[in-house]
């Protein structure tokens, strides 16, 4: 048998390798074609605090306008199936929202900027500070509970793989700020859950923070904007918010049999001589109606007596510093939920609405420096 030259072996094994490399050079250009921006949001993940703390920025569009025009969600799974399908290409995630215990205020700094205070209070909460800069809306950075993504103390995004989940993290915000100078915290009500049936496009309660995030300058647009849409609270739980913008305006929404109620500072009842007087520009929230009326669903009076009393001996004003003494002030000590869970505060955090600033405190270490993050480029 004729034995082939060696030069003709050598230019077949290298064809088949060119081929070889081609091929691969394809696969990856069709992988980043499909995936770039998901790469480029994973690969953005940064731990900065070892509570732990991280950061992430999301890298292009994560569908909220597709969201809407589908018909938004009534529940959580229906919001998880968008989720799954839009962003995480098939793979299976969970939310879930369990027992909120929080508190949040507003105030004005000496030199009159605006001040929005959020404690997040829960069982153990791996948190994640989201950046988002969608193309037709407002920049902004948001905190999300990666508990309610999955995490815990045994899985943290740690790598690549483990990173995956977090991609659906712009749609589980808990509070947050935009570069309009618009914040907002959500707040767990011991009543029944929010569920409008009209004909309305529907919302849950995290697609309600990333819209107002991401489209509202002004608490006056925030409210028309959730007046467009039927709220269904998720986890089968009832919430409301408090809402504050850069103009020093304010105020609490809450749904009490599906009819939404808007306080704004000074509409309370509920310890009347701590609401304020006519003028008052502060307002707080914990975890009951606020809306009068003859009820007192919920828990968390003490923790407002305790702002609504320090707001109204500075008369509303504070540096932030005292802004954030105000949340270890009201801070939860570990103690057992009504799940029996261990529930303690698991991140303070103080925004600037017209510095556009936020300074993050993890896990209730209030004498360890905070974690600064500026909307400013």
């Amino acid at each position: 048998m004729e034995k082939k030259p060696m030069g003709r072996v050598k230019k077949v094994v290298l064809g088949v390798v060119g081929v070889l490399v081609a091929l691969v050079i394809v696969a990856a250009v069709a992988v980043f074609a499909l995936f770039g921006h998901e790469l480029a949001t994973l690969g953005s993940i940064e731990k900065v605090n070892d509570y732990p703390l991280y950061t992430m920025t999301y890298d292009g569009d994560y569908g909220i306008d597709e969201f809407i025009a589908q018909g938004g969600a009534s529940n959580d799974g229906e919001l998880i199936q968008f989720v799954v399908n839009r962003i995480m290409k098939g793979l299976p995630i969970t939310i879930d929202l369990p027992d909120l215990a929080c508190s949040t205020f507003n105030a004005t700094t000496p030199e009159g900027d605006a001040l929005f205070g959020r404690n997040f209070d829960l069982s153990f909460s791996p948190g994640m500070l989201v950046r988002t800069d969608p193309a037709d809306g407002y920049a902004s950075v948001s905190m999300v509970n990666l508990g309610f993504l999955g995490y815990g103390e045994d899985k943290l995004p740690e790598d690549l793989v483990s990173s995956l989940t977090t991609l659906a993290a712009p749609y589980a915000p808990l509070d947050g700020m935009n570069e309009a100078g618009l914040a907002v915290g959500v707040l767990l009500i011991d009543t029944d859950p929010t569920d409008q049936q009209t004909d309305k496009v529907d919302i849950t309660t995290t697609t309600a923070i990333r819209m107002m995030l991401d489209s509202c300058a002004t608490v006056d647009e925030a409210v028309a904007l959730l007046e467009q849409y039927d709220m269904h609270s998720s986890a089968n739980s009832c919430y409301h918010f408090q809402i504050a913008d850069a103009s020093g305006a304010s105020v609490v929404v809450e749904y009490i049999g599906n009819e939404m109620s808007v306080l704004e500072p000074g509409d309370a009842t509920t310890m009347g001589a701590l609401s304020g007087a006519a003028g008052v520009t502060y307002q707080a929230a914990t975890n009951f109606l606020l809306t009068p009326g003859e009820y007192d669903f919920g828990h968390g009076q003490d923790r407002y007596e305790r702002l609504m009393s320090t707001l109204s001996a500075a008369s509303g004003v504070l540096a932030e510093d005292e802004a954030m003494d105000l949340l270890a002030a009201v801070a939860q000590e570990p103690h057992l939920n009504s799940r029996g869970e261990e529930s303690a505060t698991q991140w303070s955090v103080v925004y600037n609405l017209d510095d556009l600033t936020a300074s993050v405190v993890m896990g209730g270490a209030y004498d360890e420096p905070a974690y600064e993050v500026s909307l400013v480029s």
